[in-house]
């Protein structure tokens, strides 16, 4: 049986906090096993040892599909959007204080709810099935997901909590959280993220009471599903979601990154949304994608009880907000414990501007390794897991150099 043979790199600073514009190169692989002097051949980066994961005061048994280390688990709980003077905490609050202030109901009071405390841990239904994602997506494989069991999972995205909030009876909510997908390693790339969820549900009498002569004018009705409607959808109906949506959001970054943004709309798709689209801003000369977003999906709308209302969606990373707001330089730094970098974002009021000051210009430390894999199935991520696990966030990048199949 050939072996393949695979030649890495990894990059690692001597701090956690690290110094922009560093280059350095590092490396993916494809295996199950492998073997270096510095960690154990046999290190299966799919689960702790024990036939049962603790977290968050409850106990979920392990099976096939279980793959969620240790290092991911020390991460549930911190909730940094939610830890005061943080720069995702600062982007939270950002977005909270504008829809309070901006959107407010019949009596006078915040329109929209926002939910930032909702557990990380949810059934495989909440993240996928409730969302339309079919059983042979790509988005639901095990190389890119951190599952509990084959019932279980750390979410993916705040779009987990979509049909509860709707079912409970919710027509306008902002749903933030930390999410989980296994990853490349690099500056922009980190396993625990954090997330916005922003929905808004109308009524026939909501979408249209502004318009001049809309008393006559329908949500629905029974015609095919085009690039630009859904088969439900009447044309008047999506243009109006889709009209509010892009207002709402083009004036929240107006707010966030200041007046005479630039913005332009991609479009996308999402199984939960249709039409769909990605919003970019031009910041600092640069076009850069910021959210994906769109119309909800009538049929999960339906299935959650609200069937005489359509609505719009959108989700956003906190991460990617600050870094560019704040001129961040690597993610890792969010989870930097370090004084030097969480006394920068204090300040008397939550739109300071702030821009970030580096802390460490140490060099960075290369190392090469080479090992042989067997040819059994394998994912990169599992590498990057087992990277993650041993060098935790001194780790900058890894980059596949070089590979070789043994004849024989």
């Amino acid at each position: 049986m050939a072996m393949l043979w695979k030649f890495m790199r990894v990059a690692k600073y001597s701090k956690t906090t690290l110094a922009p514009k560093v280059k350095v190169r590092g490396i993916p692989t494809h295996s199950r096993h492998s073997s270096s002097k510095s960690v154990p051949s046999d290190f299966a980066a799919s689960a702790p040892c024990s036939n049962t994961v603790e977290l968050l005061g409850k106990s979920y048994p392990q099976d096939d599909y279980s793959n969620v280390t240790e290092k991911i688990l020390s991460k549930v709980g911190k909730n940094l959007h939610n830890r005061k003077h943080h720069p995702l905490w600062l982007i939270k609050e950002q977005v909270k204080e504008h829809f309070y202030k901006h959107y407010l109901g019949r009596r006078g009071t915040p329109l929209f709810s926002v939910y930032d405390g909702l557990s990380p841990v949810v059934t495989v239904q909440q993240n996928f099935d409730s969302l339309l994602i079919p059983q042979n997506h790509a988005s639901r494989r095990k190389e890119d997901n951190y599952y509990l069991n084959r019932d279980h999972m750390l979410r993916a995205h705040t779009s987990a909590h979509q049909w509860d909030l709707i079912h409970s009876g919710l027509d306008a909510f902002l749903a933030v959280g930390d999410v989980y997908r296994r990853d490349t390693i690099d500056n922009t790339h980190y396993p625990v993220f954090h997330q916005m969820e922003g929905v808004r549900l109308f009524s026939c009498h909501e979408l249209f009471s502004s318009i001049k002569d809309g008393e006559g004018l329908q949500l629905f009705e029974q015609g095919h599903r085009t690039a630009h409607k859904q088969e439900c959808h009447t044309m008047e109906a999506v243009r109006l979601v889709e009209f509010n949506l892009k207002q709402v959001l083009t004036k929240l970054m107006t707010h966030i990154f200041g007046d005479g943004l630039q913005v332009r709309w991609v479009d996308c798709y999402f199984p939960f949304t249709h039409p769909s689209f990605e919003m970019e801003i031009n910041f600092q000369g640069e076009w850069m994608e910021v959210l994906g977003c769109g119309v909800m999906e009538q049929q999960l709308v339906n299935s959650a009880g609200a069937q005489d209302k359509i609505g719009w969606a959108f989700g956003l990373g906190l991460e990617r907000l600050a870094m560019i707001l704040y001129d961040i330089p690597d993610i890792r730094l969010f989870w930097s414990e370090d004084e030097r970098f969480l006394k920068q974002f204090i300040g008397p009021h939550i739109w300071q501007k702030i821009k970030f000051q580096p802390l460490s210009r140490y060099p960075p430390l290369i190392n090469d390794i080479s090992f042989w894999l067997p040819s059994e199935t394998y994912s990169q991520n599992d590498f990057y897991d087992l990277v993650r696990t041993i060098g935790g966030d001194l780790i900058e990048k890894v980059v596949l150099l070089d590979e070789f199949a043994h004849p024989k």
